[in-house]
């Protein structure tokens, strides 16, 4: 029992330190928490990469929101894992939603590969988006599906392989000859 309180103790000094801007104090926190919130997170989201930037952007709100804290609400270990486990629910659903539009749009027939909105965001003139234009619909079928679920759609790799249940490295190779390919077509304007 007296552990478990020295370790509540230590680690809300280590928020108020962290509150303070103690880099040092982060790191200790971070030694003494990321294993477990790694773990959670793993088990939440099923994928360790997924997990890795779960756990980077829990440290980043612990440091941003240290001073926050509440010890009369709870413990600090507690309060880490909520935090934890509200931004795997978030990941979650971001992808789920992000998947889900992307596969509405693909069905739909809607993915343009050189969206209006990038090309309002652009200072490509009127024959250097036709240029781009051309070139991604030279591609492929496979080739622009895939670049663009990775580039205008800002899935990973690994979210493509799985919504397109190909293999990882069908997906990366596919992604790479296709840019490749728009390199070559696109040589002129570089």
């Amino acid at each position: 029992m007296l552990d478990r309180e020295t370790a509540e103790e230590s680690q809300g000094e280590l928020l108020r330190r962290i509150a303070a801007r103690d880099h040092a104090a982060l790191a200790e926190l971070y030694d003494q928490l990321a294993g477990v919130l790694f773990s959670m997170a793993v088990h939440i989201l099923a994928d360790r990469r997924d997990a890795e930037d779960v756990v980077q952007d829990v440290f980043l709100q612990i440091w941003t929101k240290a001073g926050t804290f509440d010890q009369a609400l709870g413990t600090p270990f507690h309060w880490a894992l909520g935090i934890t486990r509200n931004r795997c629910t978030d990941y979650l659903r971001t992808r789920q939603r992000r998947s889900r539009l992307l596969d509405d749009a693909i069905k739909q027939g809607d993915m343009d590969p050189v969206p209006l909105a990038m090309a309002a965001r652009t200072a490509l003139g009127s024959d250097e988006l036709a240029a781009v234009h051309a070139a991604v619909e030279g591609l492929p079928m496979d080739q622009q599906q895939a670049i663009a679920m990775a580039f205008f759609g800002g899935m990973t790799h690994l979210e493509i392989a799985g919504a397109l249940r190909e293999p990882l490295g069908t997906i990366k190779a596919r992604i790479r000859r296709g840019m490749l390919k728009l390199r070559d077509s696109l040589e002129a304007y570089v």
